[in-house]
């Protein structure tokens, strides 16, 4: 069975004027070398123009009625690789990408209600899930460790999924560093990004 890999974009600049879509591009180009057969879905959040929840889409989803949000779950737990690229905003991930996770966290696709609490759905094989996310700062690690927020966000409702094998690819200090140090940082990202790809 084809392996698939579904690159989730959640960036409203095009890719050349983004940090973080240019990394996950180098990622992503990377692991499709390294396997041919493997089909790689794309999905850009803003072009697809998703838009919040609204009632209707709700009462069909836990009325289960066929909806919107049942198309992008499917999608979502057909897949054994993720890429999602989200630059870190405010602390957090782009609403967007909040909205789309809105959409997939659907119940009897990626999770389950069970009398102990709720388990989830996506531990039937073995997936794995890379967050890519540009920084204006460092929030890896030192002082500003304690605001990453939205790469612990992402690995927390992932690990709701039951989806646990998550990686990260960050370049930081984008909105510190100049010139022959951002190129160095940039570079290095680039070339860890292909190192990663090549095990993922």
């Amino acid at each position: 069975m084809t392996q698939k890999l579904l690159y989730v974009k959640a960036n409203p600049k095009a890719d050349s004027d983004s940090h973080t879509s240019t990394l996950a591009n180098v990622f992503v180009q990377e692991y499709q070398k390294s396997n041919p057969d493997c089909e790689i879905i794309t999905l850009d959040l803003y072009k697809e123009g998703i838009q919040p929840l609204d009632a209707d889409t709700l009462t069909k989803m836990f009325g289960g009625e066929k909806n919107k949000a049942y198309d992008y779950a499917q999608q979502f737990a057909s897949a054994d690789r993720y890429v999602i690229a989200a630059p870190m905003w405010n602390l957090s991930i782009p609403s967007i990408l909040k909205v789309y996770i809105d959409y997939i966290s659907y119940v009897g696709v990626s999770f389950k209600y069970t009398e102990s609490g709720p388990i989830g759905l996506l531990s039937d094989k073995p997936r794995k899930a890379l967050h890519v996310s540009s920084r204006g700062g460092m929030y890896s690690e030192g002082p500003a460790k304690a605001y990453d927020l939205d790469d612990q966000y992402i690995r927390t409702i992932l690990g709701f999924f039951g989806i646990t094998q998550v990686e990260s690819l960050f370049l930081e200090q984008t909105g510190i560093l100049q010139g022959d140090a951002l190129k160095a940082a940039i570079d290095q990202s680039h070339q860890t990004a292909r190192t990663m790809a090549a095990n993922f």
